[in-house]
């Protein structure tokens, strides 16, 4: 949920979403909390796919611009065997970002929900600073997730994605 409330709050400041529409948007989303898949509901998804108030394109170029942030496709990524052992689902889904590599000191690290101060301190006090970032969709997130272990939709609809399984060890921090 704390994802969910400052990724809107970002939205707003960032002119992406008026407070209207982020408020209604946040009422669906406690509707879909309501449902059967209620850890995967997403406010993103309700934004850009159920009340279509958001564009993921108009977003994707608002991070390259605004933050600087690259932007990464990770459907024909191959996952190296120890990311797909130990990749937390749940966080993953929970945060709608995914760590997709390792080298040396530095994590890289794709999210759907960048924007979200949240999200990206979850993952820097579960990896550490050395993160590079890279923005991506909700689709793509999905797809790396099934492709590592999980078994959800292909892509989100109506903002809630379909459940997961949430089986897999949190990925440590190296030394």
């Amino acid at each position: 949920m704390r994802a969910n409330r400052t990724l809107g709050a970002a939205l707003v400041e960032s002119n992406l979403v008026k407070v209207d529409d982020l408020m209604a948007a946040n009422e669906r989303l406690l509707e879909l909390l309501q449902g059967e898949a209620e850890h995967q509901a997403t406010l993103l998804g309700v934004l850009m796919y159920e009340k279509k108030v958001l564009s993921e394109g108009d977003l994707l170029h608002h991070l390259l611009e605004t933050d600087g942030v690259g932007l990464i496709d990770l459907r024909n990524y191959d996952v190296p065997e120890e990311f797909r052992k130990d990749v937390d689902l749940g966080s993953c889904w929970a945060t709608w970002t995914v760590p997709f590599d390792k080298e040396e000191d530095f994590y890289f690290v794709a999210s759907a929900y960048y924007m979200s101060l949240a999200v990206r301190t979850h993952w820097e006090k579960q990896l550490g600073r050395n993160i590079l970032w890279y923005a991506t969709t909700l689709e793509v997130v999905s797809d790396f997730l099934e492709k590592i272990g999980s078994k959800p939709a292909k892509a989100p609809e109506a903002g809630k994605p379909a459940k997961t399984s949430n089986s897999a060890a949190p990925l440590a921090k190296s030394a």
